[in-house]
């Protein structure tokens, strides 16, 4: 007890002061959609960082924040998930997200070896463009053990690519002739070839806003999108295989499952499914909408604590490759969503 206390005591300063970043992250965020509050944040902490001052008081809270605080922000993730409207929406979109988590992944894995790129920013990258951008990231940062500069770098080269896509898609849709009579095409689209969630938000309300289509496109993009996540489940499960398993090959012994598998992700499959269970029951996905936000929440307060331990001029000097490789898998996801919906006849 006294060590948990002492433990608390020792967390409470770099905690406080990633809570305080995050909260005015979160305010930008929602005033500026389009970057959201979890890039707010991490360029926030990076700023502070650069001065000189006395971090040591703060080291174990901003430590916690960006791990534990992460792992509880990817569990509350899963009370969004009815898992009845991911396979009902997965029925139609399923091949296009397959087909394009499936390509981003190998495109990563490709320049990896063609470009000599550490593989945790790799991965991270591949990971977070063929998914959900800083959710799985943030789920699969700590299973393969990646530093803070890795998630990051990441999570900027992410949200690089998000903002254009947002402000470019759009304009693309109309060009190459999307229906603009409903939001599905459209919609099936931004779900498949943005990133993260602000970003599908912003690109499917621009598209509903255009052609007055209330929330079609929003809905359509968002389920879709929603769908993505749950690839986090496998991925990291492989990931988390794969780690353990080199791992435990230096020091010759055979991976325990307990080393295997990431608990939180466990807990991630338990969240969704009580959701589902409760809506099946007769309940409103409503009730979960606290823990949905607080997730958001959790997420960013762990970038505040990600960017405090960044050095922005590493990430600066180091930053020409993992965007290289971060462009490649955004175009390879965005040429395969349009020729799956095409071959479809979806669009």
């Amino acid at each position: 007890m006294k060590h948990s206390i002492s433990d608390m005591k020792a967390n409470i300063r770099g905690l406080l002061l990633c809570i305080i970043i995050a909260i005015f992250s979160w305010i930008l965020g929602e005033r500026f959609p389009i970057v959201g509050g979890p890039v707010f944040a991490i360029l926030a902490g990076m700023i502070i960082e650069m001065f000189h001052w006395n971090r040591g008081p703060y080291k174990q809270g901003i430590t916690f924040a960006s791990k534990k605080v992460l792992h509880w922000a990817v569990i509350l993730l899963g009370f969004g998930l009815n898992l009845n409207v991911v396979i009902e929406t997965g029925r139609q979109s399923l091949p296009i997200i397959l087909s394009t988590i499936t390509v981003s992944l190998i495109v990563a894995y490709v320049l990896h070896y063609v470009m000599k790129t550490d593989t945790h920013i790799t991965t991270l990258i591949g990971v977070g463009s063929s998914i959900c951008g800083g959710s799985a990231i943030a789920a699969t940062a700590p299973v393969i053990k990646s530093n803070h500069h890795d998630v990051a770098q990441a999570i900027s080269i992410i949200f690089i690519f998000n903002v254009i896509a947002a402000l470019v898609f759009p304009t693309l849709g109309q060009l190459i002739g999307f229906d603009t009579t409903s939001g599905e095409a459209f919609g099936i689209f931004a779900g498949t070839a943005v990133n993260d969630t602000s970003s599908v938000t912003a690109c499917a309300s621009t598209w509903d806003s255009l052609f007055n289509l209330g929330s079609q496109t929003l809905d359509k993009a968002i389920t879709v999108k929603l769908t993505r996540t749950l690839a986090i489940i496998p991925i990291t499960l492989f990931l988390a295989y794969h780690t353990a398993k080199k791992e435990h090959h230096h020091l010759d012994k055979k991976p325990s499952l307990k080393s295997m598998f990431p608990m939180f992700i466990l807990y991630f499959i338990f969240a969704s499914l009580i959701t589902t269970i409760v809506i099946h029951l007769g309940g409103s996905i409503t009730w979960f909408a606290p823990f949905k936000l607080l997730s958001k929440f959790f997420i960013v307060i762990a970038m505040a604590g990600i960017g405090l331990n960044t050095d922005i001029r590493r990430l600066i000097r180091t930053g020409g490759k993992p965007i290289i490789i971060g462009f490649s898998c955004w175009i390879s996801i965005s040429i395969v969503s349009l020729i799956m919906q095409h071959i479809m006849h979806i669009w």
